[in-house]
């Protein structure tokens, strides 16, 4: 019988928003811990951070005991993949270098016999496009150049203060879940994929669709919820842990 598969996605480490249900980095890390020795895969579907920025010479200390714990499932065999998200998609090779961890900002997976399309989600719907111009900008080689002239804590709090104040303009926001449905549907159909699996919106979910199954871990902030794949059967898990 194949180890099981589990799916995570939006901690959004390294802020307590409102409402946010207490230790959620170290209840994060005492489940991935959990994971040793019983799963096969372990996919962060994007948004695990934030914010995060690699400097030359610098790497967040708030976050060692969750690098560690990934480290720790790379070692003992486990498939972790860590996808980038609207957040952290300024991820460099230090996760790939030095933890061992696959960082992808979309991928098919082959897992359990099934062919999963994963990605973020971020992006993909009509009325994104403020955000997909934003993005550009901001992935620009100078500005990311200028960014890290930046001292570390300068530039850690100027990105919270822009993700808090963009947080709090989206609060009223309507997510268009059929967008995210009907991309879903074509990504399956485009890449012959049996699952797709996004992140992005915080909604939790499993839907059949035409082509096959779209799902979304949901969140790790005010709810904890993990995607399980096991005997090629996907489920939705609310965590206490």
């Amino acid at each position: 019988m194949d180890k099981v598969a589990y799916f995570i996605s939006d901690a959004h480490l390294g802020i307590e928003p409102p409402g946010c249900l207490p230790n959620r980095e170290e209840r994060l890390v005492e489940l991935l811990r959990s994971w040793k020795g019983n799963a096969s895969h372990v996919v962060i579907v994007g948004d695990l951070f934030e914010f995060w920025f690699e400097y030359r010479d610098y790497i967040s200390k708030n976050h060692l005991a969750l690098i560690r714990a990934l480290a720790d499932l790379v070692e003992s065999g486990v498939s972790v993949h860590l996808f980038r998200g609207n957040h952290d998609f300024a991820l460099g090779n230090f996760f790939e270098k030095s933890v061992g961890v696959n960082v992808h900002d979309s991928a098919v997976l082959e897992i359990q016999g099934k062919r999963i399309y994963v990605a973020h989600g971020d992006g993909v719907i009509k009325s994104d496009w403020k955000y997909r111009l934003y993005r550009k900008i901001l992935d620009c080689s100078v500005n990311r150049w200028l960014f890290g002239m930046f001292h570390p804590d300068w530039g850690m709090a100027l990105a919270r203060f822009v993700g808090r104040n963009s947080r709090k303009a989206g609060e009223n926001k309507v997510i268009p879940l059929d967008e995210y449905l009907e991309w879903g549907n074509g990504i399956l159909r485009e890449k012959a994929c049996d699952i797709c699996i996004h992140g992005h919106h915080h909604l939790a979910g499993i839907w059949k669709q035409e082509n096959g199954i779209v799902a979304s871990p949901g969140e790790w902030i005010k709810k904890f919820t993990v995607l399980r794949l096991e005997n090629g059967e996907l489920s939705l898990m609310n965590i206490d842990c």
